[in-house]
């Protein structure tokens, strides 16, 4: 039995604080601490968060027209407590100026509101809290 709903990935250590880290699709990544250019466990989480909303908001506003450009960019504070704070994604998105491309430009806003309120996963779970199980 499957189970459709279950996401996994799994880390391999490669190094001192360096992992190799493997989805269920054979997809590879490499993960470290900061000390070399590899992205560290907080860089991903910005990077899930703007990934998550930038999917959808390509979905929602690109079925008009292809973007003439398209850049997200996700930031946040790391505190001393070991929390983030101020997470914000910001979007900047253009498409041509044509019927189609103005219509993908004025859906952008509703796009980016739709992702963050109801779309994306990931910012989703982050401001709901949902506990982690470790073990």
């Amino acid at each position: 039995m499957s189970d459709d709903t279950l996401r996994t990935v799994h880390l391999s250590r490669t190094g001192h604080a360096r992992f190799e880290v493997t989805n269920a699709r054979g997809g590879t990544l490499v993960i470290g601490d900061g000390s070399d250019a590899d992205f560290t466990p907080v860089e991903l989480l910005l990077t899930a968060i703007a990934g998550c909303s930038a999917i959808d908001v390509d979905f929602l506003t690109t079925k008009r027209a292809e973007p003439t450009r398209f850049d997200v960019e996700a930031s946040g504070h790391k505190l001393p407590e070991h929390l983030m704070a101020d997470l914000a994604v910001r979007f900047d998105v253009e498409f041509g100026d044509d019927e189609a491309g103005r219509a993908a430009q004025d859906r952008v806003p509703g796009a980016v509101r739709t992702s963050h309120d109801r779309l994306c996963t990931v910012s989703r779970t982050v401001e709901q809290g949902v506990p982690v199980d470790a073990s």
